[in-house]
């Protein structure tokens, strides 16, 4: 599926306004920083409720403090079609994993999986933040940095996913 040797991976959650778009952000940036170019990176929710809406604004506010850039994102509703356009659809949680897996193509041959799958944590899920505080925000950042590290590991070394 890598397109033109381009990686393509696509952050899933449940609204795609909250956890999605941070790891989005998150992992464009850090992979960039780590020389990885050649990527398309994407999120998309379960759920259409969010369609055309624009990341959470504490969203954005907990991920400018880190120095991510949430620029011309908006939410969309996953489809099967992403299943022909990425590599790697990494769910944030196992509602999500569940809900991806029950309309993946069995022809998919990419990566389906929890994003916290790509690194050593206590938790399974990437916690929705959503009706908490800016702490729990927080806490989204940094587990999806832990994980992005992870990731870009795995696409450096593609022998390990």
């Amino acid at each position: 599926m890598q397109h033109a040797n381009k990686t393509c991976v696509l952050f899933v959650c449940l609204g795609n306004i909250c956890r999605s778009p941070t790891a989005q952000a998150v992992f464009a940036r850090r992979a960039t920083d780590a020389g990885l170019l050649e990527l398309t990176v994407e999120s998309a929710g379960t759920g259409a409720w969010h369609a055309g809406e624009p990341p959470d604004a504490r969203a954005i506010e907990a991920g400018r403090a880190r120095g991510y850039d949430f620029t011309g994102q908006s939410a969309r509703q996953v489809e099967t079609l992403d299943f022909a356009r990425f590599d790697y659809i990494l769910a944030m949680d196992a509602d999500n994993l569940s809900y991806l897996k029950s309309i993946a193509p069995v022809s998919y041959r990419g990566h389906l999986s929890l994003f916290l799958d790509f690194c050593d944590n206590s938790r399974a899920q990437v916690p929705d933040p959503y009706y908490g505080g800016a702490h729990g925000f927080e806490t989204v950042i940094d587990l999806i940095e832990r994980a992005s590290d992870g990731l870009i590991h795995a696409i450096k070394t593609p022998h390990l996913t």
